[in-house]
């Protein structure tokens, strides 16, 4: 499966294809990469800004530490620059890890025919937790359901005492006592909501003042800050002019490697070519042989039937060996190029 396919499958909601990267689309690789990684983390935070170098640069980056740290794919970040064949590439590593990482949850949680699945698609990642609810309902109710069975058992017993309970005349020595230790109850959380009260008070009293050093403290940075940035550094003039050659040399470098992507591709095209040849002129080669081993089979028959016939006619001072020595040798592949000799026989 390519890389196309895999990424229908993920859900991705844009129509690719190969076409698309004959050429390099920066902009395209980094919104599938956006993706990726969404599909990855879906909080995680990656800058979308591709306009300038930098920015595509500090992407990149953002991008391959992401993959090498929370899912442990190393990727070139050269070849995801180039935004092209190479890049598509690099971007089926993440790509096969997700379609794996689907298929297997897919092969896991599937109770359904493959016919179901291919007509219906549900998204049962959003459903995760009403269906734990769910099973936590349904043990509840059997458990509650199990201990209300017990107590519908013990009515009986229970009705009796019950009744009997009902039938008994209050005393109010123990109405009073409860009254007492209600009343003493909430006495006691008054008293505790007062005092946290009281803390209240106290409490804020510290906020405000932790607030007022902390207004302090940041006055005095922002100062200092300020004194800092007006002050320039003593290898600021350097440190430009060191930037600036790192500039020149970096677009030098980009040149190189973009005449040497080109040069290899060009080596690789040559080197098709030259085998295209060689295989043509083995095909003529062996075309001629063919063409001579007939010519000589048809001698051989005329010659016989000469020999049936009256007249004497005086044997050929060359015998098979010498048309043997007439057939031109096969040419061999030499380093400069496929074939050797062949200007002779054509």
């Amino acid at each position: 499966m390519n890389f196309t396919e895999m990424m229908r499958a993920l859900g991705y909601p844009r129509l690719i294809s190969m076409e698309n990267f004959r050429t390099p689309n920066f902009t395209l690789v980094a919104e599938i990469l956006i993706w990726l990684v969404k599909r990855y983390e879906p909080q995680m935070d990656i800058p979308s800004d591709v306009d300038t170098e930098t920015d595509r640069i500090f992407f990149i980056k953002a991008v391959a530490q992401f993959m090498a740290t929370k899912a442990h794919i190393k990727v070139n970040t050269k070849r995801l620059y180039q935004a092209d064949g190479y890049a598509v590439k690099e971007m089926l590593k993440i790509t096969s890890v997700l379609y794996s990482a689907m298929k297997t949850k897919e092969m896991a949680s599937g109770d359904k025919v493959e016919e179901d699945n291919s007509k219906f698609k549900f998204d049962l990642g959003s459903k995760i937790a009403d269906l734990k609810a769910a099973r936590q309902l349904a043990s509840e109710i059997t458990s509650k359901g199990a201990s209300l069975y017990d107590l519908l058992g013990k009515e009986v017993d229970l009705r009796e005492m019950r009744t009997a309970a009902i039938s008994r005349p209050l005393e109010i020595n123990e109405t009073e006592k409860a009254l007492r230790a209600a009343i003493k109850e909430v006495l006691e959380s008054v008293d505790k909501t007062k005092d946290m009260l009281n803390n209240v008070s106290s409490d804020e009293t510290s906020l405000e003042s932790k607030m007022e050093k902390k207004k302090q403290e940041l006055e005095r940075n922002q100062k200092r800050l300020q004194t800092l940035q007006s002050v320039r550094p003593a290898f600021m003039d350097e440190y430009e002019k060191i930037e600036e050659d790192l500039q020149k040399q970096y677009e030098t470098y980009v040149e190189k490697f973009r005449n040497l992507s080109f040069l290899e591709q060009q080596l690789e095209d040559y080197h098709r070519l030259e085998q295209e040849r060689f295989e043509e002129t083995e095909n003529t080669l062996r075309m001629m042989q063919h063409k001579l081993r007939e010519e000589e089979r048809r001698l051989m028959r005329s010659g016989a039937k000469d020999e049936d016939s009256d007249i004497d006619i005086p044997e050929d001072e060359g015998s098979d060996s010498d048309m043997e020595d007439r057939r031109p040798s096969k040419p061999r592949p030499t380093r400069n190029g496929p074939m050797t000799g062949t200007n002779s026989l054509l």
